[in-house]
């Protein structure tokens, strides 16, 4: 009778698994669904962006398009359960993989690849002037398989066709000059997949560390996860109709309902969401690194600052004031240092010497996390050269062994790459290097702190030049590592690879994940392909002229511009560059050991990388709420109320992001378009 029952409980338990098994695989209609939807956002993105100038479809490492379809296609899918309750049409594991598709490439139809690439590759022809000298300088070193040289086609790419407004799309698309962008289009494509692959490989591999060994907290997740937990618990209807939710819903829904009327009816009033801060502190003295202080109030980001750890909120904006504060320091003892003393630079934001202390941040939170992941590093090394075999699992994206040799062969083609076009070969190594180790913290910094909306302060380059200097990059090195990095690892608004991660989470418990890698690589490439053909077709139609690209402009033609400077007079940085580097990096040893050491050390280090960023200038007050809810809920409510209040501020983040798609879908049929979002 025993062994009969013991039988009996291992039967059961074979069909448990089994069942739990088919939930988690992943079937082609979800891959199907995320790839059209993820490819349409593509085709419309730089439409919706450039020429509407509606709410960005993407935006972020939490795009408004993306999350818009997944809460619709959660609640068509709730209904269609209830109707035909035999038919599971999709799981909610399906549509969070269907979501991540999206995700991905929504950042690439527009900052993330495309917004400054086009640009990218006309500037130095169409802005050469007699004055800037770009034609006797630049144009012997500019690779020519990199760019398009025809005046005629660059014009009317500037310009847009005579009559080109009255023309259909597709007869636009047939006049577009293809013979002559087929190479360029051909060498970076190649490249810029090479460099998503890469990503994808190092994303599979590292992806153990936060997920496993540390069981990192992805904050950015957490509204998308309790959605498909109550959808599949058959929940979501008391889900959205929870009190503490509906009231966080109507506070973002009241509130841009409001102001997008005023701002098509301008007789409605309008409720501020902008505080000019800065004029209560004084030009000079201690506080005037706050004279342009502002208080921006976005509902949403106080929602994800709630759902953040109360250590990396508070952090967030206790960096960003003592900043700022330091600012106001210096000029308070008479230590006034030029602006100019930073020399030529590529960071997005970098404006004063004080600033450069990101660059030893970065550099030592980089050996952080590599001696963090030691063991896991040993672990994968050992698999991928034999002496240690790996376990059968079909829940990762690619086999170890195949994402190491991926990672090292990639590498190395990259490296080459660059060298093949100018750069010194060593220095390919430490350019590459550093390009993969900035967006390597720059992910952990988004999937760990929740941020949503991201710059760097500091360009890898930059970091090379401090210790370096510019000689060592011989002149046609200066200009192949300052294009190839505005291309992709300087704008990280809506960069690939913390997307990456959030996908691997997404798909943490998929039972054949390498349906999902194969489904990744193929939706990449088609993703590139459409948005280069969007953006192509809209700017031959309308003419760069006449759309909303001035700021893809303006940061373009000041890589060029520097660029020039380092090859007319290749200066080295000035001491205190060097000084404050060091003085990072010493910080952040001394942040990094307290944190590791002291469990009740208050300051996550990650709140330091991002004091700078010229995101902090905007959510930072965001931060400073969350995180006083927060700190407030747990010490005076404990665990009790912090389930029931998280309901609240999940309410925000959703009301605010179906307010943003639904004027974004407004902006459509107009000629402006409310913006509830920051862009």
């Amino acid at each position: 009778m025993i062994e009969n029952r013991q039988r009996t409980m291992n039967k059961d338990s074979l069909q448990k698994d089994g069942i739990k098994n088919t939930r988690n695989r992943i079937r082609w209609r979800a891959i199907w669904l995320g790839s059209i939807l993820a490819l349409a956002i593509c085709l419309l993105t730089p439409f919706n962006n450039a020429y509407r100038q509606a709410t960005p479809l993407g935006g972020g490492h939490f795009p408004v398009a993306p999350f818009y379809g997944l809460v619709w296609m959660m609640i068509l899918t709730a209904v269609a359960r209830r109707i035909f309750r035999s038919r599971d049409w999709l799981t909610g594991k399906e549509l969070l993989v269907s979501w991540a598709l999206m995700i991905l490439l929504s950042g690439i139809a527009w900052t993330g690849l495309t917004r400054t690439f086009f640009i990218n590759m006309t500037a130095p022809y169409h802005f050469a002037t007699i004055e800037n000298r770009w034609e006797e300088v630049l144009h012997p070193l500019l690779p020519k398989i990199w760019y398009h040289e025809s005046q005629e086609a660059i014009a009317n790419l500037y310009n847009g066709f005579a009559g080109g407004r009255q023309m259909g799309w597709w007869e636009v698309l047939q006049q577009i000059p293809w013979n002559a962008w087929a190479l360029p289009l051909l060498t970076w494509g190649g490249f810029i997949l090479l460099c998503y692959f890469v990503m994808i490989c190092i994303v599979s591999l590292l992806s153990k560390q936060p997920l496993y060994n540390e069981r990192m907290n992805f904050p950015l997740l957490r509204v998308p996860f309790l959605m498909v937990e109550a959808l599949e618990q058959q929940g979501l209807g008391r889900f959205f109709s929870n009190r503490f939710l509906l009231a966080g819903l109507m506070v973002p829904v009241c509130l841009h309902l409001i102001n997008g009327l005023s701002f098509y009816y301008p007789s409605v009033p309008q409720i501020p969401t902008l505080i000019l801060a800065g004029k209560y502190f004084p030009k000079h003295g201690l506080f005037s690194g706050f004279y342009k202080l502002k208080i921006y109030i976005y509902p949403a980001f106080i929602g994800f600052a709630f759902l953040t750890s109360k250590q990396i909120s508070f952090s967030f904006w206790f960096f960003f004031l003592a900043g700022s504060l330091l600012i106001g320091l210096l000029n308070f003892l008479g230590i006034n240092i030029p602006a100019a003393a930073l020399g030529v630079t590529f960071g997005p934001t970098i404006s004063r010497p004080e600033e450069a202390q990101m660059i030893g941040a970065y550099g030592v939170f980089f050996l952080f996390l590599a001696w963090l992941a030691r063991y896991h590093f040993m672990d994968v090394l050992h698999q991928s050269i034999g002496f240690k075999k790996e376990k059968e699992s079909g829940s990762e994206w690619i086999a170890t062994p195949l994402a190491f040799w991926g990672f090292v062969v990639g590498g190395f083609g990259i490296v080459f790459w660059c060298h093949y076009f100018g750069i010194p070969f060593l220095f390919s190594f430490l350019l590459v290097g550093a390009f993969f180790m900035v967006m390597l913290v720059a992910m952990r910094v988004i999937c760990q702190g929740g941020l949503a909306y991201f710059t760097l302060t500091v360009a890898p380059i930059d970091g090379l030049m401090t210790f370096f200097g510019p000689k060592f990059f011989t002149s046609i090195g200066i200009l192949v590592a300052g294009v190839v990095q505005k291309v992709l690892f300087v704008d990280l608004r809506e960069s690939l690879m913390p997307s990456l991660l959030h996908a691997r989470k997404v798909t943490e418990e998929v039972a054949n994940n390498r349906r999902i890698f194969i489904s990744i690589i193929i939706t990449l490439m088609a993703g590139i392909a459409i948005s280069f053909l969007a953006m192509l077709t809209l700017c031959y139609k309308f003419g760069i002229r006449e759309l909303q690209l001035d700021w893809a402009t303006r940061t373009t033609v000041a890589v060029y511009d520097n660029i020039y400077s380092l090859v007319e007079s290749p200066v080295k940085p000035g001491q205190w560059v060097m000084i404050f580097s060091l003085a990072g990096a010493l910080v952040m040893l001394a942040l990094a050991i307290c944190y590791h050491r002291f469990y009740w050390w208050p300051i996550h280090p990650i709140g330091y990388l991002t004091a700078y960023s010229s995101a902090m200038w905007i959510l930072w007050f965001s931060f400073f709420i969350g995180w006083l809810c927060n700190a407030l809920c747990m010490r005076y409510g404990g665990v009790v109320l912090f389930k029931k209040l998280r309901n609240f501020f999940i309410g925000m983040i959703i009301g605010d992001f179906l307010m943003a798609g639904s004027w974004a879908l407004y902006g459509l049929f107009q000629y402006s378009s409310y913006q509830v979002l920051p862009t």
